[in-house]
């Protein structure tokens, strides 16, 4: 019993290396600090690159589910690895041929490979625990996968500017591709986790898929090729595809944890105006980087703290959300005090974006914790799918949070505006208690 204990430990220990290793590879990519000058400094006006960012959220919102389905059809650990190369293809394309057609590609690709990935690693993830029976340690591995995120996005950034200053947009763009190699290498290191059906499970499956119709003289109506049969494997795709979206929509306690991770998650869109608040309450240029890296301080924090919260109730969530939702509102308005009190710029702004940074590492440990109860929830054989559900809804609560801060910004400040947007952790807030999936799955 000690071996098998000390064996487990030594397994799971390994994975959290590999599953860290890859996610924060994933975003040590030097080009998201400049990629918006890139486009602008090759020609591209701000309608085309708004069309390119369109291109790339349309495409990965497209394939969000039909991947998520695919990749509890297949191989996870290959469409992770696939992901991978495409990312460092989609990169590669930007840097061969800088233009607005080969950042168009480069944009459809990225947006593929994100696709793939989502939803697929988590699933991977946990199912890899499940078989050694240490599920219990997804929370805390999913807290340090998320703050080498947030990690390596900071080195990105501080690594743009040598790297543009001694070799300008190409050599920028070089040292992407060999990040995005890198991030191929360590795909290459995550192991095969059990498949997500069983043989018998593939054949329940196969037994309720609907039958094909069949044509006079044996040829199967629809089928590839004459008196041919669509292949097994499209079956079980379609299998997939059903269980995943009808678990989603039909199990309780499986449809509000969807709800819930999408709606934490998806707010979360906000921080892309952290750099703008901070510019519009009077912070030099120079000095905007170190405000908002008080944010992202405070999402380390929050996501390394997931193991330790894991096992809190949605009541004990809703209160944190609460205090979240208060701090974040009243640092978003002090942000925006500190512009009409210019002797007081700093003190205002920094108290401001301090509570705004606890507020988002909040959120963040409530999303791990909350996508954590979602893959206790999932009882089914179509845990991407149902995780991919998740992502795409996201998706949709993201676009809502771009769309009421291009409207709303035509009546408010943008301070008042993101302060706004604390409502929705309050609203969160009050449905939580209901949604959040108890430990071992059910509510």
């Amino acid at each position: 019993m000690t071996a098998l204990l000390k064996g487990r430990s030594h397994g799971v220990r390994g994975l959290t290396v590999r599953a860290v290793l890859f996610r924060g590879s994933r975003d040590l990519i030097p080009l998201y600090a400049l990629y918006a000058l890139l486009f602008a400094d090759h020609g591209l006006s701000t309608a085309q690159i708004s069309l390119l960012l369109a291109m790339w959220s349309l495409t990965a919102f497209v394939l969000e589910v039909p991947s998520g389905a695919w990749a509890d059809t297949v191989s996870r650990r290959a469409m992770l690895i696939l992901a991978a190369l495409l990312m460092c293809t989609g990169f590669t394309v930007w840097t061969v041929a800088p233009g607005f057609l080969g950042f168009a590609v480069g944009f459809v690709v990225w947006g593929i490979a994100g696709a793939l990935e989502s939803g697929t690693f988590e699933a991977l993830v946990y199912d890899e625990l499940t078989a050694a029976g240490a599920s219990s340690a997804y929370p805390r591995i999913m807290g340090y996968t998320r703050a080498a995120q947030e990690s390596a996005v900071v080195l990105a950034i501080l690594a743009a500017a040598p790297l543009y200053a001694w070799g300008g947009y190409p050599l920028v763009g070089w040292a992407s591709v060999a990040v995005a190699g890198l991030h191929c290498l360590t795909a290459l290191t995550l192991p095969s986790a059990p498949k997500a059906v069983s043989a018998a499970d593939i054949e329940a499956l196969d037994d309720d898929a609907p039958p094909v119709p069949s044509l006079p003289g044996g040829v199967v109506a629809g089928a590839p090729g004459i008196g041919g049969r669509e292949p097994r494997v499209f079956t079980r795709y379609r299998s997939m595809l059903r269980a995943g979206i009808g678990e989603s929509m039909r199990v309780r306690h499986v449809r509000n944890g969807v709800l819930l991770g999408a709606l934490i998650y998806g707010v979360t869109a906000y921080d892309e105006y952290f750099a703008l608040l901070a510019q519009t309450a009077g912070v030099s240029t120079a000095i905007v980087p170190l405000f908002v890296g008080v944010t992202v301080a405070g999402s380390l924090t929050g996501s390394l703290l997931a193991g330790r919260t894991e096992s809190m109730s949605g009541r004990t969530m809703a209160i944190a959300l609460v205090i979240g939702g208060v701090l974040f509102i009243g640092g978003a308005l002090a942000a925006g005090v500190a512009a009409r009190h210019l002797s007081a710029v700093y003190p205002l702004a920094g108290a401001g974006f301090v509570a705004i940074g606890i507020a988002y590492g909040i959120v963040f440990n409530a999303e791990v914790v909350a996508e954590a109860r979602l893959q206790d929830a999932i009882e089914g054989p179509a845990r991407a799918t149902v995780t991919s559900v998740s992502g795409l809804l996201s998706e949709v609560v993201a676009l809502a949070v771009f769309g009421f801060v291009a409207l709303a910004t035509l009546w408010l400040s943008l301070s008042t505006t993101v302060a706004l947007l604390g409502v929705v952790m309050l609203f969160t807030a009050l449905v939580t208690p209901a949604w959040l999936p108890r430990r071992g799955g059910r509510v």
